[in-house]
């Protein structure tokens, strides 16, 4: 029987691709690579003028003791500020030292007189609304200045001590502004809370109303 001839088989052989070498990366020597030192930016240079133990004013929360000096890192700008505590709201407060302007030193005995003064004058009698005049005691308050503090509170002051004679807003706003013109009163006096409102309600006539009353 003839020989059955081997069909060819149309496939090419595949030529292998030359695979290319990925050269690995050198050892770099830790001695010789050289170390990024991010520099800590400053805030604006300012001199410090508080100290601890310092009391100073903040308008909008009153009388404060400076109880630290302390520093902090915050975005890569080194912060020095403050701490500072104002003991009757229990509040501590982080004042930058490049914002201490807004912060003043306490009276002196002078000025503490001169608002005795004006706790005795008679309270201006404004005929305005009481929204708009709630609006100006308000900013009086939380100016900081003692003698619009004490403006307010003599202003605010009623001859009666029945509290049907203050309405519920006005009486905020007296409590508000006597309480700090008292924590004011105590520290530059050095005298107890007691004495302090004895002396501010004498100069206000409050004392004398509250014998006739009993």
């Amino acid at each position: 029987m003839p020989k059955k001839k081997k069909k060819k088989s149309n496939l090419k052989p595949i030529k292998s691709k030359s695979v290319k070498k990925i050269p690995l990366p050198k050892k770099v020597n830790l001695a010789d690579q050289k170390i990024e030192i991010k520099k800590i930016k400053k805030q604006a240079t300012e001199k410090k003028e508080y100290s601890i133990n310092d009391f100073v004013v903040y308008p909008k929360h009153g009388v404060g003791k400076i109880i630290s000096v302390e520093k902090a890192t915050i975005g890569d700008i080194g912060i020095n500020f403050y701490k500072i505590l104002i003991e009757r709201d229990k509040l501590t407060l982080t004042i930058p030292i490049n914002q201490q302007s807004h912060l003043r030193p306490i009276s002196s005995i002078n000025q503490i007189n001169k608002c005795v003064s004006i706790l005795k004058t008679k309270p201006k009698i404004k005929r305005t609304m009481w929204s708009r005049r709630a609006q100006e005691y308000e900013q009086k308050i939380n100016s900081g200045k003692i003698y619009e503090l004490a403006e307010v509170v003599k202003d605010l002051n009623k001859t009666s001590n029945t509290l049907a004679d203050q309405s519920y807003s006005e009486r905020q706003l007296f409590e508000q502004a006597y309480d700090r013109l008292q924590s004011e009163f105590e520290v530059v006096l050095k005298i107890s809370a007691e004495d302090t409102k004895k002396k501010m309600d004498k100069a206000l006539g409050r004392v004398q109303n509250l014998e006739l009353e009993q």
